[in-house]
């Protein structure tokens, strides 16, 4: 109990407030301007101007030639799979530990989702285990990868940048190549993080974004799906609004899609919050700085940090209890948010929950030791003081 006091009482320290959600939206930019010239305008609805210039905004800021924004992340990875060449009847590799959206649009294209252990490097898929586990699970004939226990083939990775750090993605672009394996990314969390210069989702055939309320960049609910693909990007909007053939009045559709557009409403808050990115990015890295600060001589545990070569966004602060002290999480999860300060265990591993148990999966004890050992705890850029 000793030591979830501790932990309760820093992390008080470092917000400075009585009650401390895990991750709030910031909404005190243009925020209200913008979503004020819709409702005044009309334009509420899946099209509009903000929703054309959320795109090229995105676009902008990620390094893609186009970004297409949609409803949510899971319905946006779900299209970009599918635009990859996912059919039913597929495998796809999706880390383990992961938030279900991954596994659920893996399954939303009638695949089954593969699942695969995690790396203490990046909190994400660990490249050199799945290469050493291919090698025995898998062989590629005339260009197709095959899973020698199901006959099916693995059409895709999904590389998930866990909390906003990136996953060792040129060692993958290798390995992805060699089995003739596409990359999705899930880029859910990973909004203004980067390998060197290169941001995250641009190392695959495409990626998806997420917006959600507690993302680093929020349009109450929304993703995109981005990619430097001419054909691949007009083919995404055409899906993703109902498959409609441009017409002055006809309303004519080519094919079964989905209406999974975004609304002008949601791109207008995006906009909006893409003008202030690079300061909640800031405050997110002060506030990293400040919580090393703060469990830098506490031997239990340590805060997660970005590794060489690449540049965090810091979504979720991330707390380790070092080995020896796994067994006080829970205690820790209790005392904090018993303080006001909310915090929060990673999710369950994938391959554990009932509609994924009979699913393929690797051996993945470096997953289940970082379930164990993780906790998330309050993350927003506004408990920087001033730094909005």
């Amino acid at each position: 109990m000793q030591l979830a006091a501790t932990i309760a009482e820093r992390i008080r320290g470092v917000t400075g407030i009585p009650r401390t959600a895990l991750h709030e939206p910031a909404l005190n930019g243009n925020e209200l301007a913008y979503v004020t010239e819709c409702i005044q305008t009309g334009w509420v609805s899946s099209v509009g101007s903000f929703v054309d210039r959320f795109e090229r905004d995105l676009a902008d800021y990620v390094g893609a030639r186009y970004a297409v924004v949609v409803s949510n992340g899971t319905s946006g990875l779900q299209v970009a799979l599918m635009l990859a060449g996912v059919t039913a009847g597929d495998e796809v590799l999706v880390p383990t530990l992961s938030f279900v959206a991954t596994a659920n649009a893996v399954s939303h294209c009638g695949a089954h989702p593969h699942f695969v252990d995690s790396s203490y490097a990046t909190l994400g898929l660990d490249v050199d285990a799945l290469d050493a586990y291919l090698r025995e699970t898998a062989r590629v004939s005339d260009g197709v990868c095959v899973n020698r226990r199901t006959g099916r083939r693995i059409a895709a990775v999904v590389p998930m940048h866990t909390f906003g750090h990136p996953v060792d993605m040129p060692a993958l672009v290798e390995l992805a190549q060699r089995y003739a394996i596409e990359i999705v990314e899930d880029a859910a969390e990973s909004l203004g993080s980067y390998i060197a210069d290169r941001h995250t989702g641009g190392f695959g055939r495409c990626a998806m974004l997420s917006f959600n309320g507690n993302k680093v960049v929020t349009t109450g609910g929304g993703g995109a799906i981005i990619t430097d693909d001419t054909e691949l990007a007009k083919r995404a909007k055409h899906l993703t609004t109902t498959a409609k053939l441009p017409h002055a009045w006809e309303y004519s559709h080519d094919e079964v899609a989905f209406n999974y557009r975004m609304p002008n409403l949601n791109a207008a808050l995006g906009c909006a919050q893409l003008e202030r990115l690079d300061a909640f990015l800031a405050a997110k890295r002060e506030l990293a700085n400040r919580y090393q600060q703060a469990f830098a001589d506490l031997p239990q545990v340590e805060l997660f940090t970005e590794r060489a070569g690449t540049r965090a966004n810091y979504w979720l602060q991330t707390l380790l209890l070092k080995p020896g002290h796994v067994d006080e999480r829970d205690a820790v999860l209790r005392a904090t948010n018993d303080a006001g300060q909310m915090t929060r265990p990673v999710w369950k591993l994938l391959h554990t929950l009932p509609m994924y148990a009979h699913c393929e999966a690797m051996p993945t004890p470096v997953a289940a030791d970082l379930a164990r050992r993780i906790i998330n705890i309050p993350s927003g850029p506004q408990l920087v003081a001033g730094a909005l």
